[in-house]
């Protein structure tokens, strides 16, 4: 899955880097080292520019509210819990499938979190003991630096509560979708832990790798069958994970401190 991640980029350099043709300044968001649901997210979409006399799509850096309300829903509150599609799902589920063949999305990060239960608070659980297990933090990173550019969907809903020009009329939302965690090696590993992501997680956020971009934002693409084509997963070994400290596990932390690569797991006896 994907619960939690860094975007620390700046919106020139996302702009530069995605090909964004029309950015508002008065839509930067500051860096956010623990990206949390219902948190606001950048977002590179293509769609027609309102009002604009030429109807074709422009790409776009937006603003999306992670978790994504379907536009046929009566209030949004289920928002919070559409923060994930399964690639494998995506096309044929009521609240994904309408965005999937219209609405696709790229979310830039610089990495996501995975937390990983501690071998003996997990014999606990398993036995019914109700002690809370301790879950160790990784920090999941493309390997050579880059963005990590996250396949995601939006879209928008109407609060029919409010007025045609009240400010909180339109929500507009995204999830970030998800595949199976890669089982091979990873391009880096931690001396001590985990070996691929599938060790961290069952789970990943689908990577899109520069070669699919265009592709995965044309807004004329809406054959199912073709765009479920490019949902495989990216080449294997292009990740790197580290442990990082536990503070990451209070969304009201925030820094770029919690990046930082720990030399050993804090609990011992993880693996």
């Amino acid at each position: 899955m994907c619960g939690r991640y860094a975007a620390s980029r700046r919106p020139e350099d996302l702009r530069g880097l995605f090909g964004v043709a029309k950015w508002e300044p008065e839509e930067t968001l500051a860096p956010d080292w623990n990206v949390a649901p219902t948190k606001e997210v950048y977002a590179v979409l293509e769609r027609p520019v309102k009002d604009a006399a030429d109807p074709a799509p422009v790409r776009q850096l937006r603003r999306l509210k992670w978790g994504l309300v379907p536009s046929w829903a009566k209030t949004p509150e289920g928002g919070a819990r559409m923060i994930n599609a399964r690639a494998e799902t995506v096309h044929e589920k009521p609240s994904f499938r309408r965005p999937f063949v219209s609405r696709r999305c790229i979310l830039p990060a610089d990495g996501y979190y995975e937390w990983v239960t501690g071998s003996d608070e997990r014999q606990l659980e398993e036995q019914g003991r109700k002690k809370r297990p301790r879950k160790q933090p990784y920090f999941v990173t493309p390997a050579d630096g880059s963005v990590m550019a996250l396949a995601g969907l939006y879209e928008f809903w109407r609060d029919r509560t409010l007025p045609d020009d009240h400010p909180g009329a339109w929500w507009a939302t995204c999830s970030v979708i998800t595949t199976e965690a890669e089982t091979t090696p990873l391009a880096v590993a931690p001396a001590e832990g985990p070996g691929s992501l599938a060790e961290i997680h069952p789970r990943m956020p689908l990577m899109l790798t520069p070669d699919r971009w265009d592709a995965w934002l044309d807004p004329a693409r809406t054959d199912p069958e073709e765009l479920r084509g490019l949902l495989a997963p990216p080449p294997a070994g292009l990740m790197r994970a580290y442990p990082v400290a536990t503070a990451v596990s209070n969304v009201r932390n925030n820094g770029p401190e919690l990046l930082e690569e720990l030399a050993a797991p804090e609990e011992s006896t993880l693996f």
